[in-house]
């Protein structure tokens, strides 16, 4: 089949419809401008939403992206601040859980750290600024590559070729992509699965996240906007042993809700099943490069961390926020956005702090999935004495929030 025809230096495709791969297309297509065609290549694209129950800590600096990218204002409404996030450590059976560390969830007065938001809303506004926009959506995947000195020839699932500048490999963590460009991947398996679901529960959350550390992993509380039947509703994110979650999965919906009800708690008083029950499993990885010949990697295709710290989409944010500044600064210098120098200062924009967050998750769940007494007083005692200092807990809200050190312009809120 012929290559479509069309100037493949002024081409860029991003193979990967999810949140990364959409921002990435909505960034380049406002940066580049019409000269560019941005092509979006996913065969989810052509299936209808499913149903959903995954939501996301988008922290500060993924918000003034999106606002800055025109999504904010479209999905701010079903967004829920986090105005407070506590933290405690104890055993499931334990009737009384101490809290160890309070983050007042403000980086500055009026800004909460994070808001919570769904990912079914946040898919189909990036999505529809994607098509306004004049992104080219495709739903067919990208089956194969090569590349030269001076383009990447594509060929999708449906048979159809192209040439491009560059190709982004935002395919996942377990990217076809990266094989085929012979990347390596440094990770292993947790043991451990994440139990998501929407709860619904009688009493206000008051913008309150909780984290409650027990034997098997983090039992997360997180809140959403209001609606459901009891009217306030919480994403859970429940880290479990991956052989208690095979059986956990099997129970009806009422010994379900007892088992969540045990970690939950009592405070939000009557609680409620609002959506399906799934568990993902968990792990770490990263990409021993994150850029190849005229590729770069985003997202988890580049890197895979602990949900723990709920840093995993605000990564990516940042990789698109990085790759959309140098692809732009570079074509609007006339150079081709697809060489190694540009993809160079991608990968040292983005290597160091994925690789400090993936060490720093990786060490707080081998640290709060241990039920030995001596590590536990360790921990706690660690977690009292941060909570009584106000500039270390500054700190961490700050990194948290993605507006600590030298970002790229996107996440401070500047158009490219």
């Amino acid at each position: 089949m012929a290559i479509e025809q069309g100037n493949s230096a002024m081409r860029i495709v991003i193979a990967g419809g999810g949140i990364a791969g959409l921002a990435l297309a909505l960034a380049l297509k406002q940066g580049l401008g019409e000269d560019f065609a941005v092509i979006l290549a996913d065969p989810a694209l052509a299936a209808a939403p499913r149903a959903d129950n995954r939501a996301y800590a988008v922290a500060a600096g993924g918000r003034a992206m999106l606002e800055t990218l025109g999504i904010w204002e479209t999905i701010a409404h079903t967004a829920q601040p986090m105005l407070e996030m506590i933290v405690s450590d104890s055993r499931t059976e334990d009737a009384v859980r101490p809290v160890f560390l309070t983050f007042d969830g403000e980086v500055e007065p009026g800004q909460p750290f994070a808001h919570m938001v769904e990912n079914a809303a946040l898919v189909a506004a990036l999505k529809a600024a994607c098509e306004g926009a004049g992104v080219e959506l495709r739903s067919a995947g990208v089956r194969r590559f090569t590349a030269d000195d001076t383009a990447v020839e594509l060929v999708f699932s449906d048979g159809t070729r192209c040439e491009a500048a560059l190709l982004v490999a935002a395919d996942g963590a377990r990217s076809k992509l990266r094989e085929q460009a012979g990347i390596g991947w440094v990770g292993w398996d947790y043991g451990q699965s994440g139990i998501v679901a929407t709860i619904g529960h009688e009493r206000p959350h008051q913008g309150r996240a909780v984290e409650h550390f027990l034997p098997s992993g983090p039992f997360a509380i997180l809140p959403l906007t209001e609606g459901g039947a009891l009217g306030h509703r919480s994403s859970i994110v429940w880290t479990e042993r991956k052989e208690n979650v095979g059986p956990l999965l099997s129970l009806d919906a009422q010994d379900m809700l007892a088992e969540i009800e045990r970690r939950f708690g009592l405070e939000l008083g009557e609680i409620a099943l609002e959506s399906a029950v799934s568990a993902h499993p968990l792990g770490f990885g990263v990409a021993r490069r994150f850029v190849g010949e005229r590729l770069a990697l985003l997202g988890d295709a580049a890197h895979l961390i602990h949900p723990i710290a709920g840093q995993g989409l605000n990564l990516g944010l940042k990789d698109v926020a990085a790759l959309a500044e140098a692809i732009v600064d570079a074509a609007r210098l006339g150079l081709d956005p697809g060489t190694a120098d540009v993809l160079e200062d991608y990968e040292k924009a983005r290597r160091f702090d994925t690789v400090a967050m993936g060490a720093v998750t990786d060490g707080l769940n081998r640290l709060f999935s241990n039920d030995a007494t001596p590590v536990r007083l360790a921990r706690d005692l660690g977690l009292g004495i941060v909570d009584r200092m106000p500039g270390l807990k500054r700190f961490f809200i700050r990194e948290a929030a993605g507006v600590a050190g030298a970002t790229p312009r996107l996440l401070r809120g500047e158009a490219l």
